[in-house]
């Protein structure tokens, strides 16, 4: 593709970090390449965590991975348009006002690239053309047998062949934390990232269990540090659990408001908690720098309570696809272009957080080679559009894949929030209290 050239100039400033990208199996050239040169579809080989921008002429592309937010706005100027692309809606601002073209920003002007998309934009100036967003992730659904023990081996080898991959590029004499609460997905994510390394023949004494504890003297430990005990205890690990205290009084919807750049009730609370364990860990340890968690388990395995959402229903939740990852999809009118959707959207409640204090993240559940087996089990067969059935499922297949690949009996307790380990939900609400119109306003305040 040829560069074009005349009157009118059109400008990308790209403001990402190239050195965020966590590539496994290519170059970033080779894979803004990709992006630039090869149909969408071809961006399914790049393997990793990316925020990628490419651009020939007047067309630019852009693509992400689930567990990168990637952002643009488009600003005019006399000359010719400028496309500025970042990590957070802060540095475009910044960016603009540097240009003195802080009049034409709101945020709700700046675009969120959906992951899974390549998203195309064409610079030819006023009016602008749509974006183009061509998929390039696409599972397929409801192929597995339903047999949960064959279900559960695959979901956990993918997970177990994601995190070793992660781990062939942390260096060997880094520390790995795992952000854990005993739960589920946390669970799994310690003793899956156990077995890699003892499989590897790495030296155990890199890895923690960070577990934040919330409570006081006077409500005793929180509830996560009780069931991440008896969570490690129960199979002989619980020397790994790191206890970080911090305290509830410092709570601040507006500091997680000012980090995560959104306002939805749930992500403010859970990215609350984010915030206050990346603290605690970085101010007693200044030098560490990788952290695994378990976010998107719940999106994969469609465990969130349907009755708590009045626009879902058990149907609406097996039958479509990636649900939960991405909201209900590009192109559908609920489908937000600033900030995208579902995990899409929410995960910034993990990214930012890790970030902002200087950590390297990964969530091995965001991988497309984990949602993709995630996405081959056959709820509606398995559950008959029962939604208790929906909700007992996650703990069957989650714990039978982890005895399979780990041949470790991993404990399943009754599922609950990570904010709402940290700190009982009523307590949580008493430091939280306000709606999503609160927050909404409290986070425009901050340009308007």
């Amino acid at each position: 593709m040829g560069v074009a050239v005349d009157h009118y100039i059109e400008r990308v400033v790209d403001l990402t970090e190239p050195a965020e990208n966590q590539l496994y199996n290519l170059t970033i050239e080779a894979a803004r390449s990709i992006l630039l040169d090869q149909p969408a579809a071809a961006m399914r080989d790049v393997e990793g965590s990316f925020a990628l921008l490419a651009r020939s002429g007047k067309t630019v592309r852009m693509a992400r991975s689930l567990d990168r937010p990637m952002r643009y706005f488009l600003a005019k100027r006399t000359e010719g348009p400028v496309l500025v692309v970042a990590a957070r809606i802060d540095e475009i601002y910044a960016w603009l006002k540097s240009e003195g073209l802080e009049g034409q920003f709101h945020p709700s002007y700046t675009r969120m690239v959906p992951a899974h998309h390549v998203t195309e934009i064409q610079l030819i100036g006023c009016p602008d053309p749509d974006p183009v967003y061509t998929r390039f992730f696409t599972p397929a659904m409801g192929t597995l047998p339903p047999d949960l023990d064959v279900i559960g081996r695959q979901y956990i080898g993918a997970l177990s062949e994601e995190i070793d991959h992660w781990i062939a590029h942390v260096p060997n004499e880094e520390p790995i934390g795992v952000c854990f609460s005993g739960g589920v997905d946390s669970g799994s994510v310690f003793l899956a990232t156990y077995h890699v390394m003892k499989q590897r023949g790495l030296s155990l004494s890199r890895l923690k269990a960070f577990v934040l504890n919330l409570g006081s003297a006077d409500t005793g430990d929180g509830p996560d540090v009780r069931q991440a005990r008896e969570f490690l205890d129960s199979v002989g690990l619980g020397l790994f659990l790191e206890t970080i205290d911090a305290k509830a009084s410092e709570i601040d919807h507006r500091e997680t408001i000012g980090v995560v750049e959104d306002y939805k009730a749930l992500d403010v609370e859970s990215a609350s908690m984010a915030l206050a364990l990346c603290k605690g860990i970085r101010e007693r340890y200044p030098e560490w720098r990788y952290l695994i968690d378990g976010d998107g388990g719940d999106e994969n395995l469609k465990d969130y309570p349907i009755e708590e959402n009045p626009e879902l229903t058990i149907r609406s939740v097996v039958n479509n696809q990636m649900l939960y990852q991405e909201g209900w999809g590009v192109g559908k009118i609920k489908h937000s272009l600033t900030y995208s959707g579902g995990l899409s959207r929410s995960y910034t409640r993990t990214y930012a957080p890790a970030h902002h204090y200087g950590f390297r993240g990964f969530s091995p559940f965001t991988r497309p080679n984990v949602i993709a087996v995630a996405e081959a089990i056959p709820f509606i067969h398995l559950t008959d559009y029962s939604v208790e059935r929906l909700y007992q499922l996650k703990g069957e297949i989650v714990s039978r894949g982890v005895a399979a690949v780990t041949k470790m009996k991993m404990k399943v307790f009754e599922k609950r929030r990570f904010q709402h380990g940290a700190l009982p939900a009523e307590a949580m609400r008493q430091r939280l209290p306000l709606k999503e119109s609160d927050y909404r306003k409290h986070f425009l305040a901050q340009y308007l």
